[in-house]
């Protein structure tokens, strides 16, 4: 069972419907009971980070979101799915992340126009599990202002160029992470979602 954790933030049924295309049943919860017995879990998310941590640490669903990773379960982490596993984060202050990857979540300071809205380029640093059949600098859909900085670079699996290289995605053993919205990014995207799947599936 494939759980996509519900904590009140983020376009749920649209990430359920995309795995359902490619033949994958997933379920919407809120449940930590669940998500402890889930297979695989997917984190998607739009919104402040502040909020959607207390939402996660008050429903008990940050701890097990922490546990199913350090228990080798498959996770998809999309767009605040991927920030929320940093340290920290300076949306609107400084509030501290699920702490699974060290590194800190920064506001774009470019010239360009922010919130980086509508299709880029990913470039493949590591290739991966998740990018199986996906060739180097495909297009996703793209929606934020904030982007992970990583202290490790080593797990840094994908880039995109915004005024500056940002990391799109991260890769560490059974954590995938993406800020991109694949469930928005049509074939490719689906993809995405049917690779993962299959990881889900082992």
């Amino acid at each position: 069972m494939m759980a996509i954790i519900d904590y009140g933030m983020g376009n749920l049924r649209s990430v359920q419907k995309g795995f359902e295309r490619v033949g994958f049943k997933a379920i919407v919860t809120d449940d930590p009971r669940k998500v402890r017995e889930a297979d695989a879990i997917v984190l998607p998310g739009v919104g402040a980070f502040g909020a959607a941590m207390e939402r996660l640490r008050r429903s008990g669903l940050a701890e097990e979101i922490v546990q199913a990773i350090k228990d080798g379960k498959p996770y998809l982490g999309i767009c605040l799915g991927l920030q929320l596993l940093l340290s920290e984060s300076e949306e609107g202050g400084r509030f501290k992340g699920l702490g699974l990857i060290k590194g800190r979540v920064v506001r774009f300071q470019t010239d360009v126009k922010v919130p980086h809205m509508g299709w880029n380029q990913v470039r493949i640093v590591r290739p991966n599990p998740l990018l199986k059949d996906i060739p180097d600098n495909s297009y996703f859909y793209f929606v934020h202002s904030y982007y992970v900085v990583p202290e490790d670079k080593s797990l840094i699996a994908g880039t995109t160029e915004y005024g500056v290289e940002f990391t799109s995605m991260v890769w560490h053993d059974n954590l995938f992470a993406v800020q991109f919205h694949p469930e928005k990014s049509q074939r490719l995207g689906l993809r995405i979602l049917k690779n993962f799947g299959e990881l889900a599936k082992r």
